[in-house]
């Protein structure tokens, strides 16, 4: 009897929250914050990056379960935790995080940074020419483009935009007695202004801060209320409490309704603005008075207040890592180029020898341009397909489309207008490739397209040849010098036909979901990973040895996590390397004990997505865009596609994933209970970080030597 049937692989007991396991996530990046190991705006950089990660969370899954809360019929999650619950223990989970927060900052960051020359300094610590100058400056570049509003019964409560910095300003006037306004920061000015020492506060009295050497800082919202006697002439200031509210920013679609799909995107990005307020972020010192206006007036609940020391908002921390201080960051590197690739000769000849195949940061992202830009100026190439998912600014990708097109090339690109926080400027790709003529689609009703693929169509002596790049991560030139992502260039005529049919499928109209090689979403891709799975599992059952090694972003798919358990109760070995969220709970006796979760959060961002299935000798390597999520497997445009080329493979098997895996410095392994612990060297081990490694090695990681 097959021991699957002994256990009810539904229990919620055998799910993590996906909520409390992303917030586990943060709290591994708050963790890198602490890590000395890294140089101190590098440890700067994590503790931004943590701040930005929970506005984020606050703005999409935390305002989700407010709006499940307010009558939407939703499954509950494989857990069964129901949104009040979730809600009530992200609370209680978030306040040591916040509190570590804090400590790291003022007790760990702010004293190392000081002793390193750079000081971030409360208004309170500066003296009497600096103040000056300040004064100056409020004057000139602060005071016109600031808008005190008032509130009493005939001024309402003003709206508060979200994420923006504010001052709750208590003032008493002699006629009226005690009044309350809102001061809105500017945000087109910096939010932590450089400073120069007393001594030399005089040399800039008539120059703008922006021509400042020093790496002295004071907060702009502590600068403003210092000066609000400007603003309330004739009145006596009381007290100016720094706020923050977080909005709901997912931003809702219809898009089977929507004439202009453009137009609509446009026009919801800006609804972010006025989303319900889901988080109330208070200075600690924030009399209770204050805090009953402000609650009161945005209809918030008690457990939506977040009393914090000050500063609020610290991912504005980020621009610190702007000082010129090469000595406390990370060192610089020079990305490997495949040696195929260095000799000068065209890339569409290297590729009709060979596939290449491209590891960033480690692997330059060079060859993805060049090749862009040989296709846009070469006359055999007929046309060039692109989807754009998250571009960047300054894109030298959609700048080789637009000029193919000039060219007279035939140039069709999805751009995903829906990615995520990138709408605005995917907005505005959009409308500059439909002014170049480039061919503009939007992708499918319902269904973001999350794929990442490039097909180029050559005239050649012997016919059209189709080269394709595959990807795990975004035509994006920036993110690829700090993204861990796999890209493959290839002219597998299969996987060339297969890229023709989804791109129709993308641009007309289509219902194939069989492909020769490629694995698509929202098709056949989850049943086709599942077969795998089950593959390995019935073969281990035939006394085959079975392997599964799974690296990816997330995991919460029940039905793979489910496949998953049945693999392990089979007796299959299973390593799960994953980033940020994992359902599946490890180390179950009788269940899970054959996996073994770990995650790796360090200098780079894992992004990649690699599911290797070993089998009775038999091996193979799908790698794509995807994760194992409902919403990646269901409701949107997803392509895995396989390593077939053995040298590649191998590159791929024992030179990076392998090595990911054996990770024993920055990677944490998953426990039953839900914590992380840091993975340690065993007795006689060596110490690896999986990172430092790819990039002592990175000439490794094409293949080069076979």
């Amino acid at each position: 009897m097959d021991k699957a049937e002994h256990h009810n692989l539904d229990d919620p007991a055998l799910f993590f929250n996906r909520e409390l396991s992303w917030l586990a996530f943060n709290e591994r990046v708050l963790a890198e914050a602490l890590d000395k190991r890294h140089p101190l705006l590098e440890r700067v950089k994590f503790l931004a990056i943590f701040a930005n990660n929970l506005d984020e969370f606050f703005m999409v899954r935390v305002s989700g379960l407010r709006r499940q809360l307010a009558g939407s019929v939703v499954e509950p999650p494989p857990d069964g935790m129901t949104p009040t619950e979730q809600l009530a223990a992200i609370y209680r989970q978030l306040q040591p995080l916040l509190a570590r927060q804090s400590e790291c900052w003022h007790q760990v960051l702010l004293p190392r940074l000081r002793d390193a020359g750079i000081q971030v300094l409360d208004y309170d610590q500066l003296k009497g020419k600096q103040r000056k100058l300040l004064r100056g400056y409020f004057e000139r570049e602060v005071f016109p483009v600031l808008t005190p509003l008032a509130f009493d019964p005939s001024h309402p409560f003003p709206h508060i935009s979200n994420l923006s910095i504010n001052l709750a300003v208590v003032i008493k006037d002699p006629v009226q007695g005690e009044r309350f306004a809102r001061l809105k920061v500017p945000d087109t000015l910096p939010r932590l202004l450089r400073i120069p020492s007393e001594e030399k506060a005089d040399s800039f009295a008539s120059l703008g801060l922006a021509e400042v050497g020093s790496d002295n800082f004071v907060w702009l919202e502590q600068v403003v209320a210092a000066n609000l006697d400007l603003l309330f002439p004739g009145l006596e200031v009381l007290a100016a409490h720094p706020f923050r509210v977080s909005r709901d920013a997912d931003v809702p679609i219809q898009e089977d309704e929507a004439a202009d799909l453009l137009s609509t995107v446009e026009e919801g990005v800006g609804t972010r603005f006025f989303g319900s307020v889901v988080r109330l972020e208070v200075e600690r010192s924030t009399p209770e008075a204050v805090r009953k206006i402000l609650v009161g007036n945005l209809g918030l609940l008690p457990y939506q207040v977040y009393p914090v020391k000050a500063p609020v908002g610290m991912s504005s921390l980020s621009s610190l890592t702007q000082v010129d201080r090469p000595e406390l960051k990370d060192p610089p590197f020079l990305a490997a180029t495949p040696g195929a690739l260095t000799t000068g000769e065209s890339i569409f000849s290297v590729l009709r020898r060979r596939n290449v195949l491209l590891y960033h940061p480690y692997g330059s992202f060079g060859p993805v341009v060049d090749l862009l830009n040989e296709a846009a100026s070469d006359p055999d190439v007929l046309a060039i397909k692109q989807t754009l998912y998250r571009v960047g600014n300054n894109s030298p990708i959609v700048d080789a489309l637009m000029e193919a097109r000039e060219n007279g090339k035939q140039v069709a690109v999805l751009v995903e207008l829906m990615a995520r926080f990138d709408e605005e400027n995917n907005i505005g790709w959009a409308r500059a490739l439909e002014r170049a003529g480039v061919h503009v689609v939007y992708g499918l009703v319902g269904l973001k397209t999350h794929a990442k693929l490039c097909l180029i169509v050559r005239r050649e002596r012997d016919g059209i040849v189709r080269y394709v790049h595959l990807s795990t991560g975004n035509y994006n030139v920036v993110t690829s010098r700090v993204y861990a992502d796999l890209g493959y260039l290839t002219t597998d005529p299969d996987i060339g036909a297969d890229a023709s049919d989804l791109f129709n499928a993308l641009t007309g109209y289509s219902r194939k979901s069989e492909y020769r090689k490629l694995l698509v979403a929202p098709g056949r891709l989850r049943q086709q990973l599942l077969a795998r799975i089950q593959r390995v599992t019935e073969r281990q059952a035939e006394g085959h040895h079975g392997y599964l090694a799974f690296k990816m972003n997330a995991l919460t798919d029940k039905q793979c996590i489910q496949a998953l358990y049945r693999a392990s109760m089979a007796g299959v070995k299973i390593d799960l390397q994953v980033r940020s969220i994992c359902c599946l709970r490890p180390g179950v006796a009788g269940i899970s004990d054959n996996i073994t979760v770990t995650s790796v959060v360090g200098r780079f961002l894992e992004h990649g997505r690699f599911y290797y299935f070993h089998s009775g000798g038999e091996e193979e390597i799908l790698t794509g865009s995807a994760d194992l999520m409902p919403r990646n497997l269901d409701d949107r445009v997803e392509v895995l596609f396989p390593i077939d080329d053995k040298r590649l493979r191998k590159v791929l098997r024992d030179n990076i994933l392998s090595v990911h895996l054996k990770d024993n410095q920055q990677a944490r392994r998953l426990q039953p209970d839900g914590r992380y612990e840091r993975v340690r060297p065993k007795d006689g081990e060596a110490p690896l970080d999986s990172q430092m490694w790819m990039l002592e090695h990175r000439g490794e990681l094409h293949g080069d030597e076979f």
